[in-house]
């Protein structure tokens, strides 16, 4: 591997969504994130799948950075958002829908859907409040009461890194050096993903495994596009587009240069850098 993506590797921190999903792979540290954000100490994690795309076969599927399950069969999605416009209600509202809908069964009765949590872990204080973190809930407008429907939706303000476990949570999630990490769960993982043979190989298969996923959506996108327009031109622009995004993402990111994304996408960095602008 080149030396400057080992260097890139090495600077990340678990507010970038790769690293964060390449970390929560191990059942200790998503139980550990778990277990802090929803305040239960004995929560137990089952099943961690990272980088899962959702699918939605009439609209628009996402890829959700970790989706895990409890031993209480709770579903959780975890995102980290270093975008507002990435974080906002109906972006929440959409994984809620995506969860219900690849999760429940022809015939299953309602009842049987489980409960679920989106957490957003944003870099800002999307909410504007100055809390460290935001609890939504549907409600009844004219009793207050708790519809109670088993669907909830938590916001984390990155910003507040005081000495209580969540703001240690979130330091460790902004701290590049697993030295100085709080938590050992997310220390030994970090450590391993940056400075051993095998986990520097695993970040870097991931980073190729998003480059190539956003190659497909791309070509999912133009395939809509094209449905749309009914052109040739369309399919190809839209596919175009969504591999551009995924590349200028990366960049952005920090998790690979500006001249591997303008090779990727065979321009020039000038060239790569105009065609994003208004995408």
């Amino acid at each position: 591997m080149e030396q400057e993506r080992l260097e890139k590797i090495r600077n990340m921190c678990m507010m970038n969504d790769i690293f964060m999903s390449s970390v929560l792979q191990s059942k200790k540290c998503a139980e550990k994130v778990l277990r802090i954000i929803l305040e239960d100490p004995e929560l137990k994690v089952l099943e961690v799948q990272t980088q899962e795309t959702a699918s939605n076969l009439y609209g628009r599927s996402i890829r959700m950075d970790v989706k895990a399950v409890t031993s209480k069969k709770q579903i959780c999605n975890i995102e980290v958002q270093r975008k507002d416009n990435g974080a906002v209600p109906k972006r929440a509202r959409y994984n809620s829908s995506l969860l219900d809908a690849n999760t429940a069964k022809a015939g299953d009765d309602y009842e049987k859907l489980p409960e679920q949590y989106v957490i957003m872990i944003t870099e800002n204080d999307t909410q504007g409040d100055g809390l460290p973190i935001y609890h939504a809930e549907r409600i009844i407008v004219e009793t207050g009461k708790l519809l109670g429907d088993g669907s909830h939706i938590i916001y984390v303000n990155g910003q507040i890194q005081d000495d209580t476990a969540l703001g240690r949570l979130m330091h460790d999630f902004w701290c590049k050096d697993p030295k100085q990490m709080y938590y050992k769960e997310l220390a030994d993982e970090s450590w391993r993903l940056k400075w051993t043979e095998e986990g520097i190989k695993n970040m870097n298969d991931m980073v190729e495994e998003y480059i190539e996923e956003g190659r497909k959506e791309g070509r999912k996108e133009g395939r809509k596009e094209g449905r749309k327009e009914g052109r040739k031109e369309g399919r190809k622009e839209g596919r175009k587009e969504g591999y551009l995004l995924t590349l200028y993402d990366l960049y952005k990111d920090d998790i690979i240069s500006l001249d591997i994304a303008a090779s990727r996408a065979e321009m020039t960095e000038q060239a790569f850098l105009e065609s994003v602008k208004g995408l």
